[in-house]
């Protein structure tokens, strides 16, 4: 069960990223008591939780301000994801216990086929997507032997985009026959990437799965310019309804 102020600090991340209060904007701890109807105690908790992600500021005097990230931040971040996934890539690779997460990393692989050849999109076969490819990354995270790279990597999952093993999943394209076929042709180039990350790690092949494991976490940044080139103004929120974002997503202390 979460806290009441880590609870508190996703409700307020969350008015933020949906643009409920505008870049600059002061808030303080009186107005945010009375808006949540809670003490000043967990309302001072859940600044500090977001201030350390940067979303709020101590502002002069008293209040803060808000700091909404921008379309560029997430670029930049997820490029900083992408070197620390292919670090723990290397890493994994070059571990003497790796055959357990190589076995775990191939039922993925599996998994993601098997939802590929039932040749649908719908919401369920987005979710069921996105969780196991979220367990390939957290996999490797997890078996690479420094805690110091999940722990830098899970500081970001507040972002739209970067959750660990986050996809992009077009609504509007997939309606149409021509956006299908382009969904599962991207689909099957990222089940590819992952057959070739993990017969480098089985192989103990380090320099082949940190470059895929690079190559793959940075089609992101692909589908993030694409997603601009859509839009007169890409916002945080069109990011949200691409990525599936999970708002409620827990921030680690």
């Amino acid at each position: 069960m979460k806290s009441i102020d880590t609870d508190l600090a996703h409700k307020i991340r969350h008015d933020i990223l949906l643009g409920n209060y505008t870049e600059g904007e002061r808030l303080s701890e009186a107005q945010l008591c009375d808006t949540h109807g809670v003490s000043r105690t967990p309302v001072r908790l859940a600044i500090r939780l977001l201030e350390r992600e940067g979303i709020l500021l101590r502002g002069t005097g008293r209040g803060y301000i808000v700091q909404s990230p921008t379309v560029s931040d997430i670029k930049q971040a997820v490029l900083v994801r992408g070197h620390l996934e292919s670090l723990a890539a290397r890493l994994i690779a070059q571990s003497t216990e790796r055959e357990e997460a190589c076995n775990k990393l191939q039922n993925v692989i599996d998994e993601i086929e098997r939802l590929i050849n039932i040749g649908k999109i719908n919401d369920q076969t987005c979710k069921d997507m996105q969780q196991y490819n979220a367990t390939f990354h957290q996999t490797i995270l997890e078996g690479c032997g420094n805690d110091f790279v999940g722990f830098t990597c899970n500081r970001l999952n507040h972002l739209p985009m970067l959750e660990v093993g986050s996809m992009a999943f077009d609504q509007t394209t997939i309606k149409t026959k021509i956006g299908m076929e382009r969904t599962f042709f991207r689909l099957r180039l990222g089940n590819a990437q992952h057959k070739v990350i993990c017969e480098a790690i089985k192989t103990g092949d380090s320099v082949r799965a940190e470059g895929m494991m690079r190559e793959h976490s940075n089609t992101m940044i692909e589908y993030i310019e694409l997603f601009e080139k859509r839009h007169d103004e890409l916002s945080l929120t069109d990011l949200i309804s691409y990525s599936g974002f999970n708002l409620a997503t827990e921030t680690p202390n």
